[in-house]
């Protein structure tokens, strides 16, 4: 059988992350069986659906690097779901209900306020022509509900992941497949699309469980064979409850705008609710295609930890190069740096053991430090004024000219402090201040190698000028 599986995002806000698990692991499926990876807008919910939200998931799905073969909006298909409506219409198998909003909400109440069950009462399922005539003439615009034959509200169906799943009464009722306004219901819409699209299987999230029967009814209605159905875990935050807002970023673009590359993203996206059963965790995502399959698929909740994601973040940032690191965090280093590209390179690459995330570049301190350049004031000024300090910076600018690159730099600073009577760390400590204002931070070797010797002179002489002069 050909692999056909698709990802259905309705466009009501930006990727979340379990919507971004699902994609992944239905195009990973599809790319490992050399299948067909189907997306496709549902954006029949006029009221809440807006274009903006569309742009952002087609973005995302790029940005993940999760390319599609087909692409459908239901929004163009309209005239087809009205079709197959009106086909079960015709049969017998739906019905016109006049019910209001209002109307069906006080009902609900009610029975809940009784601890019944609040399922449509069916009032509509009997209307005779005349007195379907007489609602419509008072101004009410029927929906259409599905016909449920009693006998198939306790139901069952194979999930390929977690095998027989059964229910003994659902609560549902004849259940609307299209709207007054004439839209259709997520569950016709689905079906009818499923299956003109010829979806072989559907992977999606947990919590479209309970509407599995309502659609495998509605593939008997048409005498359509369905798909096959399976349905991946929940996932949760680290405090093990349903993952939102409270626990940090939860949409792909909030990842994207922290920082995060897709690698790293897609790496933590698969590893929930699969592993390849070897412990091994960093992964590309052509190693991801080679190695997923449904059967290493867990169905138990699944921790999404942002803490993990920064270790995967850094293990893929460590793998990058000079040039591609300096292109992936542009966008998140200030404008206007007086540092040359390689200088810049070189700094991003120092630095990269010290972050998780492309944003942490921006403000990192010792990047502000190589770029933003001041003499030191105040104490720390004051630190530099101090005669030993003094002298190990004059004796260092007559030595600079031996500093082919960082390597040189510890032995020729262990012969100052030895020549000065000073210790090492003396020597040290006199260069990082008068080269980055700071008493700490990144490695000096690495600071001068940046800079660069002309650099490195003009701050250690404006350093010695300043305080030499008493100024």
């Amino acid at each position: 059988m050909s692999i056909r599986v698709r990802f259905a995002p309705s466009p009501t806000g930006e990727l979340h992350v379990g919507g971004a698990r699902t994609a992944l692991f239905n195009w990973l499926w599809a790319r490992k069986c050399r299948g067909t990876f189907i997306l496709r807008i549902e954006d029949t919910d006029l009221a809440r659906s807006e274009a903006r939200f569309t742009q952002a998931i087609f973005d995302s799905l790029k940005w993940l690097g999760l390319d599609w073969d087909e692409l459908y909006l239901q929004s163009d298909r309209l005239a087809l779901y009205r079709q197959r409506a009106e086909e079960l219409l015709a049969r017998g198998l739906a019905y016109p209900c006049f019910c209001t909003p209002d109307e069906l909400e006080a009902r609900r109440q009610h029975l809940l306020g009784k601890g019944e069950i609040p399922e449509y009462d069916g009032r509509c399922r009997s209307l005779t022509p005349g007195e379907q005539a007489r609602l419509r003439s008072q101004g009410r615009r029927p929906a259409l509900r599905f016909r449920v034959p009693e006998e198939l509200k306790a139901t069952s169906f194979h999930d390929f992941l977690r095998g027989e799943i059964q229910f003994k009464r659902l609560s549902t009722g004849d259940f609307v497949i299209l709207k007054s306004d004439g839209t259709p219901t997520y569950n016709l819409a689905c079906v009818v699309d499923d299956h003109a699209m010829e979806v072989s299987h559907v992977l999606r999230a947990e919590d479209h469980i309970s509407n599995t029967p309502k659609q495998i009814w509605l593939y008997e209605a048409f005498g359509w064979q369905p798909p096959q159905f399976g349905h991946l875990s929940l996932i949760l935050g680290p405090d093990r409850h349903k993952l939102s807002k409270r626990h940090g970023a939860t949409t792909v673009e909030e990842l994207r705008d922290q920082g995060f590359l897709p690698e790293a993203v897609v790496n933590a996206l698969a590893l929930l609710g699969w592993s390849p059963g070897t412990g091994q965790e960093v992964f590309t995502m052509e190693t991801l295609v080679g190695a997923f399959s449904l059967e290493r698929v867990v169905v138990a909740p699944q921790v999404f930890d942002l803490a993990k994601l920064r270790w995967l973040n850094r293990e893929h940032l460590a793998r990058l190069s000079p040039q591609e690191l300096l292109f992936r965090a542009r966008r998140f280093l200030p404008q206007g740096l007086p540092l040359s590209e390689p200088q810049l390179g070189q700094a991003l690459v120092a630095l990269r053991p010290s972050v998780s995330t492309l944003a942490e570049f921006g403000h990192h301190p010792d990047l502000v430090a190589l770029a933003t350049w001041t003499p030191p004031r105040e104490g720390l000024g004051e630190e530099l004024a101090a005669p030993s300090s003094q002298a190990a910076l004059r004796a260092f600018v007559g030595r600079l000219a031996e500093v082919e690159d960082g390597q040189q730099l510890r032995p020729i600073v262990r012969e100052i402090a030895s020549e000065l009577g000073l210790s090492p760390g003396q020597v040290f400590h006199a260069l990082r201040l008068a080269l980055t204002g700071r008493t700490e931070g990144l490695e000096l070797s690495r600071v001068v190698e940046i800079l660069g010797r002309e650099e490195t002179l003009r701050r250690i002489l404006a350093v010695v000028e300043k305080e030499g002069s008493g100024s």
